[in-house]
């Protein structure tokens, strides 16, 4: 199909969408849109991938709405969703709902996200209303599941966003329970960032004759996204990112670190020289998450400092400058990070500041994008004397790692890839992180990405329960110190997993980690359906 040719309206989407879509500022689809709404209209599966930016989250959104809309359940008692969204991370979720919002606004039909990391009666309650879109993170819906609060035997729909997320950050077993309560009869769409194998395993033990769509290669980099790296010394790093801010005035920028702990110091190194800067992770109450995002939005936060938490989803109206101030250990990371900008066709600048030890990470991006980023030099930046002591007296530098593979478990349970200085671990490190001799202290993890349409802005979130005597992830209670998983959205240890984003880890389980090949037993044709 030819989405320069092809119209919303050509697409048969029902006449309140269309116009909720005109209100949004919306003309034409884009090329995943085009193809992936009538597979969804059709009624039938459907595996679609894209590289972020492309508006997927739309691509499921308008069709899910349509058919909705068109039939109606009998019965449809409260707490008793007709389509449910799985998304990997709250802010996702958050995000895609608003996009129900948006689009679904002149729709007799009623939305609800949840997710963990917010107290859970305000969610109680609106389930004792008709909803026919929930939204939600695995674990926060399992925890409703066991409170019996939520009745998914009326699923029609299912919609897995981000997939490769979800596997990455270790949903598989809350996957399957969520699965086992879904009626066997229903319509499954799958849409990924990208078609990895383990993706297609999944799809092939979900999917019941999906159609395919892909509407770019695996793992490319936006087009109109113009890309760079400075060779700079770890040390001198913030102070050439102060210089190029305030040298190309730019007014809005999206730094992604490595570490919560050094995304925090550089804004407050950067606020100290004049830059207004926040950060944003795992660590940040869901408000405090909330707020920034907004200010960062609408142009009154120039630099929005982030760890991976921000690499998917977030869709700023045409953010004009993604850094990266450490590069990601996993390559692929890289893409999702730049895709934060040149979207929906708009021009976008990335840029890279790299010292010697992440040369080999930077040639492993460079591998997988297929291109040779163009080296840069900022010829009147010159650092000033005190850089290095300032730097160590303010930020002990965190050691690279090897990452051994997405898949990769170090011995001590801790994803091989994972920086010391962010590890899940019982010794994981507080303040004084990388310091011989310091106290081990809880910490906790995170999780990224999130999707938006342009138009919808972030909602403030009230009603955060943090337990600061427990280690926890993304701001929701874990069993044990010990039991840690997942942070800064690497995979947790498989059986001993600590959930993120409102997702809670189950402690006494000791199984051996199951092949993500057999994450569903049930083949195509054999009534998953």
């Amino acid at each position: 199909m030819n989405s320069e040719v092809v119209t919303f309206a050509s697409l048969g989407l029902a006449e309140p969408i269309l116009r909720a879509i005109g209100e949004a500022g919306y003309t034409s689809p884009t090329p995943i849109q085009a193809q992936a709404i009538p597979q969804v209209l059709a009624g039938g599966d459907l595996l679609a991938a894209a590289q972020t930016g492309t508006g997927k989250t739309a691509g499921f959104t308008l069709p899910l709405l349509h058919i909705l809309s068109q039939t109606h359940a009998h019965p449809h008692p409260p707490g008793r969703p007709r389509c449910l969204i799985l998304t990997p991370t709250r802010e996702l979720a958050a995000q895609v709902e608003e996009s129900v919002k948006t689009y679904g606004k002149h729709l007799p039909l009623a939305s609800l996200v949840m997710f963990g990391g917010v107290n859970i009666n305000p969610q109680i309650g609106a389930l004792k209303k008709r909803v026919d879109i929930l939204v939600a993170t695995p674990g926060r819906l399992l925890d409703h599941v066991g409170q019996k609060t939520v009745d998914l035997s009326g699923v029609e729909i299912l919609v897995l966003d981000e997939a490769d997320r979800m596997l990455d950050m270790g949903f598989i077993r809350d996957i399957r329970k969520v699965l086992a309560l879904l009626p066997k009869k229903r319509q499954n769409l799958l849409f990924s960032a990208t078609f990895s194998d383990e993706i297609r395993q999944l799809a092939h033990g979900l999917l019941h004759d999906p159609a395919t769509v892909e509407v770019a290669p695996r793992n490319t980099t936006a087009e109109r996204v113009d890309q760079a790296v400075y060779m700079i010394g770890q040390k001198q790093k913030r102070e050439l990112l102060a210089h190029l801010i305030k040298e190309k005035q730019w007014f809005q920028a999206l730094v992604f670190t490595r570490t919560k702990h050094g995304a925090n110091k550089l804004a407050e190194y950067l606020s100290k020289h004049g830059i207004a800067a926040a950060a944003i992770h795992g660590n940040k109450s869901q408000a405090a998450r909330t707020r920034a995002l907004a200010q960062f939005k609408d142009g009154s936060l120039p630099v929005l400092v982030a760890t991976d938490i921000a690499a998917r989803g977030l869709d700023i109206d045409q953010l004009p400058q993604v850094v990266n101030f450490e590069l990601p250990n996993v390559p692929e990371d890289y893409v999702h990070r730049i895709g934060r900008t040149g979207r929906a066709g708009a021009a976008g600048n990335a840029i890279s500041l790299v010292d010697d030890e992440e040369i080999k990470l930077l040639s492993a991006i460079e591998r997988l994008i297929k291109r040779r980023i163009d080296r840069a030099v900022a010829e009147d930046f010159v650092p000033s004397a005190g850089a290095e002591a300032a730097h160590d007296a303010d930020h002990q530098r965190e050691p690279l790692q090897r990452r051994g593979g997405r898949s990769g478990q170090a011995r001590n349970g801790t994803p091989s890839g994972a920086p010391r200085g962010d590890r899940a671990t019982p010794g994981n490190r507080g303040a004084g992180q990388g310091k011989p001799g310091a106290r081990p202290q809880p910490r906790r993890g995170e999780a990224g990405g999130n999707r938006a349409p342009r138009s919808a802005e972030p909602r403030e979130i009230t009603g955060n329960r943090m337990q600061p005597s427990r280690p926890e992830v993304d701001g929701n209670r874990i069993s044990h110190a010990s039991r840690r998983g997942d942070v800064d959205g690497n995979r947790a240890v498989d059986n001993r997993r600590a959930d993120v984003d409102g997702n809670r880890a189950r402690p006494g389980r000791n199984r051996p980690a199951a092949p993500r090949a057999a994450l569903f037993s049930a083949k195509p044709g054999s009534g998953n359906r």
